[in-house]
């Protein structure tokens, strides 16, 4: 059975940094595979949304709202990938999930951020 398991949430100031991790277990083909790895999130009141996305050779994508503040990367040898957010504002503030898409869409049970002074 496959399982996306994220850690690394929490309680931040506005301008401070977390970096999320998302590890995949249960795979019976190589992670390096996966076709699409992204980070959404559902902010309080609002739907949920992508937020950035990786593909299997490595291009990223995310929404203009984290560009130049938030890093998408993958790291294939830990079935693991990862995002690195830096200079957090209080609308950052969410339940962040992991997804991936080889085949099947799977998906983390989500991990906390909360920015707050």
């Amino acid at each position: 059975q496959v399982q996306l398991v994220e850690s690394g949430g929490g309680l931040v100031q506005p301008g401070g940094s977390l970096r999320l991790s998302c590890e995949v277990s249960g795979i019976t083909f190589r992670f390096a595979s996966m076709d699409l790895l992204a980070w959404y999130r559902q902010r309080p009141g609002k739907s949920r949304e992508l937020v950035a996305q990786i593909t299997k050779s490595g291009s990223t994508n995310y929404i203009d709202a984290v560009k130049g503040r938030f890093t998408i990367s993958r790291e294939d040898a830990k079935n693991t990938m990862y995002l690195q957010m830096n200079s957090l504002k209080f609308d950052d503030t969410a339940v962040y999930y992991c997804h991936a898409l080889y085949i099947y869409e799977y998906w983390g049970q989500g991990t906390q951020v909360t920015v707050s002074s």
